[in-house]
C-alpha cells in the first residue's frame, strides 16, 4: 500500500475508513487565521495532547484577497505551512475552503469588494458571483492540491461551501462549488455540513457528497435528523458547539466541562466522529470580527474569539480540555502526547498616556478625500475595514433644525465646526442630532466619523455596506462630500502620527504609552476609565475594546513584544483615560446568567 493510499480518508458500508481500515475522525477546529503564526505549532501540540487525531480549518477568501486580484498565501496567511505543521505532529486535517464560512467572521468571509457597485446575489448562481467563485478556486485549490493525501499530504477532506441549508436551496449553485473543486485536482472526500433542521439538511446537501450535522446537544435527535437524509451514516457532529462566542454588550458565554464531555462521551460511544468547534478559538485581531443580527439589532463579535474552547485564547488547558482528555482516552487508537506547559507571562504593570493627537489633526496618515454629491460607501472607496470620515459644510437656518443620517452603519461620531455633537448607533435610532446656527452666520463644517463594527456573517441580512446613504439637515440633503477611508489596520499607521503633550481638537484622540518588559512574553491589557476604541502594540493592531463589555483584557500575544520599551497606541472614540494596564491574567467578562 502507497503512503497515499494508506493515508487516505474514505466512507464504504456506512464506516469512515483510513487506509482500508474502520476509523473513527478525532477533530478540533482551529483557525490559523486567528492565531500569530509564532504560536501554530504551540496550539497545534495542544489539540494533539488533548487526543486528536485530526484538525480543521476554514480558510477566510477575505482575508487572502482583501482587494480584487491582489490574492496572499505568504506569512500569516500562510496556509500551507500551517498544514504541514499540522500533518508533521501526526495530525489529519479537514479543510473548508469556503467560499463562505460564516465562523463569525467579516462578512462571513467572503470579501468586502463583492459590495462595490451593482449588487449581486450573493451565495447563489449569479453569473458575477460565480466568477468571483471561480477566481477564488483558482487561486486555492493550487495551495491545497499539494497537500491532499492523494498527494502524500495531510488533508484528508475537503468541505464544499458551509451551512447553505441556513441560507438558500440553490442546487445548481453548491454544484458548481462542488464541480469547481473536483476540476481544479481535489479528489479527497468532500463533505457538506448544516443544523440539524430537516430543511437545512435537505437544503445544504449535494448528491454524492458526505453530508454532517452541527449541534450543541442532543446528539441522538441531530444524528436521526441526519439519516433522513443519509440514512447509511458515518455519522458525523463537523460543529461540536462546546462553547460559544460573545457580542458586546452581552454577557460571557461558558459551558460547564462535565456537560460538554457527556455529550462527547455520547458521540463517541456510538460510533460517530467528531470536529470541536472551537477546539482552540484564538482572537479576531484588527478588524475582523464579524456580526449577527437579531431582531433588527446588530450584534457585533468582540475582539477576542475564545469561545470557552478547551484551548483558551491564550493557550490556557482549561477543565474542558482535561475533560475530553478523559473521554477521549477511552476511544482512541493511540495514546495522546503529553499535555505542554503554560506559555510565560509578563508580570502586570500600569502606565500614563504620555503622547496625545486628535483623529481630525491627522488627517496626513490617510487617504486623500474623495468628492461626490453624496456620502461614498466604504467599498467605493476600495476599503473593507476600520473608519470613514465624511467632511461637508451647510449652512443652519436660523430657526435651527436637525442633522438626520440615513443608512448609518454602524456607529458615528458627528462634530459641527470642531464641537463635538453626539454620537448615533444604528440600533438605537433615530439618527438625529439638534443644530444651532453659527453667530456670524456663516456655513457650518460638518465631521462624521463612522465606525465599521463588523460586517454580518450569517443570515439573510449579509451583503451589506458601511457608511452612511445620506446626510440632511431636516428633509434637505446636504450635497458635497468628501469622503475619506481610514484604514485602521494599515501597516505603519500608528509611524506617521505626531504625537505631543495634548490631544488638539475634539473628537476622537490618539494616546500613546510606553511599557517596558524585560523579555517578550503573553501579556493582557486593559484600558480602565476609556469607552471604546481600537489599541496597537508596536505597530500591530491587537483589536477593538468597549466598555460595555464583557471583553475586558485584549490577548497580546509573546509575540507582538520586543525587550525593552514597547510602544502601545490607543484610538479613544468617546471618553479617553489616562492609564494603560498590562494585566498577567485575562479577564473576559462576567458569564452569562
Amino acid at each position: 500500500m502507497t503512503t497515499s493510499a494508506a493515508h487516505r480518508l474514505t466512507v464504504a458500508d456506512g464506516s469512515f475508513l483510513r487506509g482500508g481500515r474502520p476509523h473513527q475522525i478525532i477533530s478540533g477546529a482551529i483557525h490559523y487565521f486567528r492565531v500569530h503564526p509564532d504560536l501554530w505549532e504551540d496550539r497545534l501540540r495542544r489539540l494533539a495532547a488533548m487526543g486528536l487525531n485530526t484538525v480543521e480549518t476554514y480558510v477566510a477568501w477575505n482575508f487572502h484577497e482583501r482587494r480584487r486580484g491582489d490574492v496572499d498565501f505568504t506569512g500569516p496567511r500562510d496556509l500551507a505551512r500551517f498544514v504541514r505543521l499540522a500533518g508533521d505532529l501526526g495530525l489529519d486535517v479537514i479543510v473548508r475552503p469556503g467560499p463562505y464560512i460564516c465562523a463569525e467572521w467579516d462578512f462571513g468571509g467572503l470579501p468586502a469588494w463583492l459590495m462595490k457597485g451593482e449588487p449581486m446575489a450573493l451565495r447563489s448562481s449569479d453569473p458575477r458571483f460565480l466568477a468571483a467563485v471561480d477566481a477564488w478556486l483558482d487561486a486555492v485549490c493550487p495551495v491545497l492540491v499539494g497537500l491532499l493525501a492523494t498527494h502524500g499530504g495531510p488533508v484528508v477532506a475537503i468541505q464544499v461551501e458551509n451551512e447553505y441549508g441556513s441560507f438558500g436551496d440553490d442546487a445548481t449553485y453548491l454544484e458548481h462549488c462542488r464541480k469547481g473543486l473536483v476540476d481544479r485536482g481535489i479528489d479527497v472526500l468532500l463533505l457538506t455540513s448544516d443544523g440539524p433542521g430537516p430543511d437545512w439538511l435537505a437544503a445544504g446537501t449535494i448528491p454524492g457528497v458526505l453530508a454532517t450535522v452541527n449541534f450543541g446537544s442532543r446528539a441522538s435527535e441531530a444524528f436521526a435528523e441526519l439519516r433522513k437524509v443519509q440514512p447509511e451514516g458515518p455519522d458525523m457532529c463537523m460543529e461540536y458547539w462546546n462553547g460559544w462566542f460573545d457580542h458586546w454588550g452581552e454577557g460571557h458565554h461558558v459551558r460547564d466541562a462535565e456537560d460538554a464531555a457527556r455529550v462527547l462521551d455520547d458521540m463517541l460511544r456510538a460510533g460517530a466522529s467528531v470536529n470541536f468547534y472551537m477546539a482552540h478559538g484564538g482572537t479576531n485581531f484588527g478588524l475582523w470580527n464579524g456580526a449577527n443580527v437579531a431582531h433588527g439589532k446588530l450584534q457585533p463579535t468582540v475582539t477576542s474569539y475564545d469561545y470557552d474552547a478547551a484551548v483558551g485564547e491564550a493557550g490556557e488547558l482549561r477543565p474542558k480540555f482535561h475533560a475530553f482528555r478523559d473521554v477521549i482516552r477511552r476511544y482512541a487508537a493511540e495514546p495522546a502526547p503529553a499535555v505542554p506547559e503554560l506559555p510565560a507571562r509578563l508580570a502586570p504593570q500600569a502606565v500614563e498616556v504620555d503622547g496625545w493627537v486628535a483623529l481630525l489633526d491627522s488627517l496626513g496618515a490617510y487617504d486623500r478625500p474623495r468628492r461626490g454629491p453624496l456620502p461614498l460607501p466604504m467599498e467605493s472607496l476600495d476599503q473593507d475595514h476600520g473608519l470613514i470620515l465624511y467632511r461637508g459644510s451647510a449652512l443652519v437656518p436660523p430657526d435651527g433644525r436637525t442633522l438626520e443620517l440615513d443608512g448609518l452603519a454602524d456607529r458615528a461620531t458627528v462634530l459641527v465646526d470642531g464641537a463635538h455633537l453626539g454620537t448615533l448607533d444604528r440600533n438605537e435610532p433615530p439618527h438625529v442630532l439638534p443644530l444651532r446656527p453659527r453667530a456670524d452666520g456663516r456655513a457650518s463644517t460638518i465631521d462624521v466619523i463612522v465606525e465599521n463594527q463588523g460586517r454580518i456573517n450569517f443570515g439573510s441580512e449579509i451583503g451589506e455596506r458601511k457608511g452612511v446613504a445620506g446626510i440632511r439637515i431636516a428633509h434637505r440633503f446636504v450635497h458635497d462630500w468628501g469622503s475619506v477611508a481610514i484604514r485602521l489596520d494599515e501597516p505603519g499607521l500608528t509611524d506617521r502620527l505626531q504625537f505631543g503633550a495634548v490631544a488638539g481638537s475634539a473628537g476622537p484622540v490618539f494616546a500613546r504609552a510606553t511599557l517596558a518588559v524585560d523579555e517578550p512574553a503573553d501579556g493582557f491589557l486593559a484600558l480602565p476609565g476609556w469607552a471604546k476604541g481600537f489599541v496597537w502594540l508596536n505597530g500591530a493592531l491587537l483589536g477593538r475594546y468597549w466598555e460595555v463589555g464583557p471583553q475586558v483584557t485584549l490577548y497580546a500575544p509573546a509575540p507582538f513584544w520586543r525587550a525593552g520599551a514597547n510602544e502601545v497606541v490607543v484610538l479613544e472614540m468617546e471618553r479617553a483615560g489616562s492609564l494603560v494596564e498590562l494585566r498577567a491574567d485575562p479577564d473576559l467578562g462576567h458569564p452569562r446568567p
